[in-house]
């Protein structure tokens, strides 16, 4: 596809433990940063936003490591800052999002890999400090990679009551909340605040795969109808879930204007996360 794009939804970390390696391999990917930048350079990608991933023991590779390896990808990716629900780490969170003010460009939260709902206490003071300083807060939301992984926190209604009480809360249902694309489109419809992005959708291959990438496009062309426009919809690939030409063929294959492509692409990353 033609034009720039904005990667709102990208993992990198170059260890061996790393959980998304059998994405990677699946996906015929190296799983680098030198990697990363090519396919950057390579498919118009602008810039990316960086988060941790999964790592095989269950934790999450340290966000000062997330924020040296934008360092080195010369001002092309920001860090996300993931936050586990514990009042010390929502503390390191905030200590670190002040510590490298500008850079920080959100917020992420674990919905259904960790034992915490949106709306627990815990996370309290980082939504107040989002807030004050207009971070997004994204959240994971849909199926979850794991058997083990809590689909009722991790449904995307699961963040209406949170959208109620925090309208100043920049709120990012990410993976448009998959298989529940009708309410992710309902919250993004009823809350100015919430946002969604496309990311990690399409999975390596399989007997169907064609016809996956079909009825994705048509699901989510059909969720875009039901919110009026795509101006709170985000470009996003999860790589190395999603290869960034798959994610920006599902793009091209939406039943929606260019004009709306393009915003999805680059523009509503613009505005919401001030890159």
């Amino acid at each position: 596809m033609a034009g720039k794009a904005i990667d709102a939804h990208v993992h990198l970390s170059g260890r061996r433990d790393d959980a998304l390696v059998r994405f990677a391999r699946m996906n015929g990917l190296s799983y680098t940063l030198e990697e990363l930048l090519d396919m950057m350079k390579r498919f118009k990608v602008q810039k990316g936003l960086l988060l941790s991933p999964p790592m095989n023991d269950g934790t999450i590779l340290a966000n000062e490591e997330i924020i040296n390896l934008c360092g080195r990808s010369k001002g092309l990716l920001h860090p996300v800052i993931t936050v586990e629900p514990s009042p010390r780490e929502v503390r390191r969170a905030i200590k670190l999002a002040k510590e490298n003010r500008g850079l920080v460009k959100a917020f992420k939260v674990r919905l259904g890999y960790v034992n915490a709902s949106a709306g627990s206490r815990v996370y309290n003071q980082l939504y107040d400090f989002a807030e004050s300083e207009n971070l997004p807060a994204l959240f994971h939301t849909g199926d979850t990679a794991v058997g083990t992984g809590a689909l009722a926190k991790s449904h995307p209604l699961s963040l209406d009551e949170l959208a109620n009480k925090r309208g100043a809360l920049k709120i990012v249902l990410c993976h448009f909340g998959n298989p529940w694309f009708m309410d992710t489109a309902e919250l993004v419809y009823k809350h100015e605040n919430v946002y969604t992005d496309i990311s990690g959708l399409i999975t390596g291959s399989g007997s169907y795969a064609e016809e996956y990438a079909e009825w994705l496009a048509g699901n989510i062309s059909e969720a875009i109808y039901y919110i009026g426009d795509a101006g709170k919809v985000f470009f996003g690939t999860d790589y190395p879930v999603t290869k960034q030409s798959d994610a920006l063929a599902l793009v091209k294959s939406l039943e929606i204007s260019q004009s709306d492509k393009e915003r999805i692409l680059l523009k509503n990353a613009e505005r919401v996360f001030q890159l």
